[in-house]
């Protein structure tokens, strides 16, 4: 009668009518009675397979009536596939054994059912056994009810094992409190975050635990007032904070928080994020724009400086071709020395113009051997009225024999100088004595390294605070007050220093209290080389070679001839484009000198002019330019492959420009 899975219970032989019954006997109406209106299936089936009797609860289960049960074969009534299952155990049954039994069996009738059974033989006067009673209840219902819950609970026990994941596995920090505020979770996340392990906190008040004390009075009475039934004024809303390590120290952080009511009770979980990167790379951002402004600042500076540089550019080669020329002519010792000061003060400006403009425009280094003492006692000397205008008195210990440097003189010179001038604002505030003392010397030699120079600059002035030498060689960062300097003098020394192979640092301490810096540079071991004479060659060729001037600046054309006609050139001036292309026609020219900036024609269309009608000209062309700092000049002068020629400019350089190009 049975398909699906069984469990069986063994009884025992047991041969009913052949054991004396201790209850008194029923008479036959009540036993009728009782097994028809039992709430369990009783049915007795006989040698035959057929069945004998089933109660009513019986008929219901088959769902058939009487005369198609009583009398029918098992087949007929379970179905051919129980009947098969059955067949096996009916030896079994009518030999004597008794089985008990319970699991699923499917009826054509009914479906799949949970069914539990008793079947015990029947025999009465010791005879062999006549019948099979079968006793039966059907527990479906109560075992899907039970697989039903099985499986509520195996899903339940995996969803918290799920959280419990998801919890113990969250990136963020994640604890919950009760409604009083005492901690129930900590997940290890919360542990690495705040130091502290979850055993320790169990417990304890979440505000002792990770709340600094000025947050703490707010806390408790937003949990009271929420406890009471007030509207919650947090939950939900992402807000910002400092939270509290185990070791004392406060960081940012950004909170969550909400309520959960389990059974009747509150509980509150916040969700908790380190945000000090952000806040880091935040401030940083912040940096850069001010950085940034600065720079656009500068870079307009920068764009100003072009147009002004050329301006100013032209009355220092007036100046300083002037003076050359009137060198010649003195003999008077006195006025000789007048006159060489106010050339050397000339090249001075337009040196410090010209590496001004050098940096800006990244132009290579130009390495020659240079003497660090001569730098520094230049740099002195410019300095020298405004240090005692400021009464600071400058003391300078220079080593003599002090070894020359392979170097760029006018950026080391920028090197010094801008020490000088942050000595000297250094000192600005101080009341009493103010002294800055500069030293020259020369490294003792190590291993592996080449022997190094190196200059020091000190002050008695406040000092650096520790807190503050490390950002000191940042671009933009300064110690000095609002509208006094711009930040950028150490930091771009110190990579004018590291270009050349050395170094710019600032000393743990100074032996005057104040601030130290120390310039280290590389020795090059070359001898110094001295300024190249115009070759008498060139001087001689001079003689049968025609210049022409072209520039709008007259003071500045007259100059550059007679500097010319004193080297033996025969020279013709053009004070514009046009002029200079009338001249062409008239005349045979050997050279061109002429300005790149010119109202009406510039330079780069006359060059074009040029090239077009006299082409053998047009690569035997100088010109001379105070606007270094433009592109589109730099970029005509590389495409005409002409040489060019910086504003101010020597009596040497112009006659060693023009003889390059006449050879």
């Amino acid at each position: 009668m049975k398909k699906l899975e069984r469990e069986f219970a063994w009884t025992g032989q047991t041969h009913w009518g052949l054991q004396r019954n201790a209850l008194p006997p029923l008479a036959p109406e009540l036993m009728g009675a009782l097994l028809h209106n039992i709430t369990a299936r009783v049915a007795v089936v006989g040698r035959d397979h057929c069945f004998i009797y089933a109660n009513r609860e019986a008929l219901a289960f088959y769902g058939r009536p009487p005369e198609q049960v009583i009398g029918q074969h098992l087949s007929k009534v379970l179905g051919d596939t129980a009947y098969a299952g059955y067949l096996p155990w009916a030896e079994r049954l009518f030999s004597g054994e008794s089985l008990r039994w319970q699991g699923w069996v499917e009826y054509p009738t009914h479906g799949r059912r949970f069914l539990q059974e008793t079947m015990v033989p029947f025999a009465s006067d010791g005879r062999d056994v006549q019948a099979i009673i079968v006793f039966g209840r059907d527990h479906t219902e109560l075992k899907l009810r039970e697989e039903e819950l099985a499986e509520q609970m195996g899903q339940l026990q995996a969803s918290e094992a799920l959280k419990a994941a998801i919890v113990d596995h969250a990136l963020a920090a994640l604890i919950s409190t009760d409604g009083e505020g005492r901690i129930v979770e900590f997940n290890p996340a919360a542990e690495a975050m705040f130091g502290r392990q979850r055993a320790d906190v169990m417990g304890l008040f979440v505000s002792e635990v990770i709340m600094p004390e000025r947050y703490r009075p707010a806390h408790e009475a937003g949990l009271r007032r929420m406890e009471s039934g007030g509207a919650p004024r947090v939950l939900g809303k992402r807000m910002e904070m400092h939270a509290l390590r185990a070791d004392g120290s406060e960081f940012p952080i950004e909170m969550v928080l909400w309520r959960t009511n389990v059974g009747g009770t509150g509980y509150y979980t916040a969700s908790l994020v380190d945000v000090t990167e952000r806040h880091s790379a935040a401030q940083q951002i912040e940096r850069q724009r001010d950085a940034l402004r600065q720079s656009e600042k500068l870079s307009a500076m920068g764009s100003l400086l072009a147009g002004v540089a050329h301006e100013l550019n032209n009355p220092l080669a007036i100046v300083m071709g002037r003076a050359s020329l009137l060198e010649e002519k003195c003999d008077d010792p006195a006025l000789l020395a007048d006159v060489q000061r106010i050339r050397e003060a000339a090249e001075r400006c337009g040196r410090i113009v010209r590496t001004f403009l050098n940096m800006a425009r990244s132009k290579p280094a130009t390495r020659e051997n240079v003497s660090l003492n001569d730098l520094t006692r230049a740099a002195a000397e410019m300095l020298n009225y405004s240090y005692r205008s400021h009464d600071i008195e400058m003391r300078l210990h220079l080593a003599d024999e002090l070894p020359s440097v392979k170097a760029d003189g006018d950026q080391v010179g920028q090197i010094v100088l801008n020490l000088l001038v942050n000595a000297q604002q250094a000192l600005a505030a101080r009341e009493g004595e103010r002294r800055v003392l500069i030293e020259t010397g020369v490294e003792a030699r190590r291993e592996n390294r080449e022997p190094r120079v190196w200059l020091r600059v000190s002050d008695n002035g406040p000092g650096v605070p520790a807190e503050l030498r490390g950002k000191l060689f940042e671009p933009f960062f300064t110690t000095k007050p609002e509208g006094i300097g711009t930040g950028l003098g150490l930091a771009m020394s110190r990579s004018l220093a590291r270009d050349h192979g050395g170094d710019l640092t600032l000393e743990p301490t100074s032996h005057q209290g104040g601030a130290s810096f120390r310039l280290n540079l590389p020795i090059s071991g070359e001898p110094v080389q001295e300024s190249a004479p115009v070759p008498l060659q060139a001087v001689d060729a001079a003689l049968q070679t025609r210049v022409l001037v072209v520039d709008d600046e007259s003071e500045l054309t007259e100059l550059m001839r007679e500097i010319l006609e004193s080297a033996g050139y025969e020279v013709a001036t053009a004070e514009s484009g046009a002029v200079a292309l009338a001249l062409l026609d008239t005349a045979r020219f050997d050279a061109i000198v002429s300005d790149l900036r010119m109202p009406d024609m510039d330079g780069a269309t006359l060059w074009r002019e040029i090239d077009q009608h006299h082409p053998q000209l047009s690569r035997r062309m100088l010109f001379v330019t105070g606007d270094t700092l433009s592109p589109g000049a730099r970029e005509f002068l590389r495409k005409a492959k002409c040489a060019g020629l910086d504003k101010p400019f020597s009596k040497a350089d112009l006659l060693a420009a023009v003889g390059r190009l006449v050879e």
